[in-house]
């Protein structure tokens, strides 16, 4: 679907167009043949720049639902991952569209330039920022304990004549400055030069930080987000030109190169294989689901997790062989939903866990601080019987230990004694 030009640092037609709404493989070998003093890349190249991507795509599935369940643990109120629920993943293809659509009509009305200084201005700042905390637990296992280390914060408030409001409180130490200074090299080399190897770490980032904040809240919420991005990504690549004129247009580091042509040309190459980010974080986030519920089973196994990723694999190597077979690109998600889907509800059907599955809900573990509302109350009466009733309501019980509610025989023996003596005097 994406036809390179050798002559730019980049295709000047890239696969994607947002971080989690563009699912498409290309190949940049599709009119290559047919065009002369175009690259043709050996067997060699394009083995070794499709299994590059691959790896690369694991890579943040992989580390990022690790960290998604560590994440998931944290008691801190600040640490709580962005879930997505039943009713947002319902609604992501619409949005999605729509915002597809605007940039459609924005690059047909608006000038190209603009709309690009614009996006790369925000992806850099973006990136500094994913880049940061992808490497800061890096840096923590990097540097010893003793190493001195200050303590610094960030605090913006507002406030009034009654109530102050913190807009920004980020607490942060010289590890995390080391490594805002590290991304603000590579955010800058992106900029200057647009290297492939630096649109490659902000993407990674992008992506293993996307796998690791954004949380599905059950395995159902997580089907529907698949089943509906399915079709977006069908019918925006097959039915429309929409998806391939934003393409040919958006310059942002949403997706993943790698060049077919290193062998011959070093690290100067520039007809790229890429692959969209949305085929990362859109299954990744599906695959940290199915390891938290892994964890929840408590049976130190990672079945559900295993079969995921290498059903991932599967769909992916598929993509690539339809591609490279027909000459033409895929969308990718055509591929690893069904895969992705498919594998770990085969195994819950074997091992007869299908129930556990679609009944587990992650934000139990996610929020395990927040309270719940279990079951409302019924009410009926005065309003003082209401107001009886919704402090009897589980959300709004204070929780004591039994033992402060036992009284001992001695005590019992008192108060009833108190009592007596109360009636006496009233007679």
């Amino acid at each position: 679907m994406a036809e390179v030009d050798p002559g730019l640092p980049f295709p000047n037609e890239t696969p994607t167009q947002d971080v989690l709404t563009n699912d498409t493989v290309s190949n940049s070998t599709d009119s290559a043949n047919a065009t002369v003093g175009k690259f043709v890349s050996t067997p060699e190249g394009s083995a070794l720049a499709y299994g590059s991507l691959l790896f690369m795509a694991l890579f943040p599935i992989f580390f990022g639902a690790l960290r998604s369940v560590s994440y998931a643990k944290s008691k801190s109120s600040s640490d709580v991952p962005e879930t997505i629920t039943s009713r947002d993943a319902a609604r992501f293809p619409i949005i999605a569209s729509c915002t597809l659509f605007g940039l459609y009509l924005f690059f047909k009305i608006f000038s190209q330039e603009y709309i690009n200084l614009l996006l790369s201005i925000y992806f850099f700042m973006l990136g500094i920022l994913a880049l940061s905390h992808t490497m800061s637990p890096f840096m923590d296992q990097a540097f010893p304990d003793h190493f001195p280390s200050k303590q610094y914060q960030l605090l913006l408030t507002q406030s009034s004549e009654e109530s102050r409001e913190e807009i920004i409180n980020y607490e942060f130490d010289s590890k995390d400055l080391l490594c805002l200074c590290v991304s603000t090299v590579i955010g800058v080399w992106y900029i200057l030069k647009k290297h492939w190897i630096a649109n490659n770490l902000f993407g990674l980032a992008f992506a293993l930080n996307g796998v690791e904040l954004l949380h599905l809240n059950s395995v159902c919420t997580g089907c529907i987000l698949l089943a509906g991005l399915f079709v977006y990504d069908v019918f925006w690549v097959f039915g429309t030109n929409v998806m391939i004129t934003v393409a040919k247009s958006f310059e942002a580091p949403v997706k993943l190169v790698f060049p077919q042509d290193l062998l011959e040309r070093g690290l100067d190459a520039n007809n790229f294989a890429m692959l969209g980010l949305g085929d990362i974080i859109i299954p990744g986030i599906f695959i940290a689901l199915l390891l938290r519920f892994d964890v929840s089973l408590k049976n130190n196994t990672r079945t559900y997790f295993y079969t995921s990723f290498l059903a991932y694999v599967f769909g992916l190597g598929l993509t690539i062989y339809v591609m490279h077979t027909f000459k033409h690109a895929q969308p990718a998600l055509l591929y690893l939903v069904p895969a992705c889907i498919g594998f770990p509800v085969a195994v819950a059907l074997v091992k007869g866990e299908l129930t556990e599955m679609f009944s587990y809900e992650s934000s139990e573990e996610v929020l395990p601080h927040t309270p719940r509302l279990t079951h409302f109350p019924s009410v009926s009466g005065s309003p003082a019987n209401i107001a009886n009733s919704m402090q009897a309501s589980p959300c709004r019980q204070r929780h004591t230990p039994a033992h402060m509610y036992e009284e001992s025989p001695a005590e019992v023996d008192a108060t009833h004694a108190g009592e007596v003596d109360s009636e006496k005097k009233d007679k």
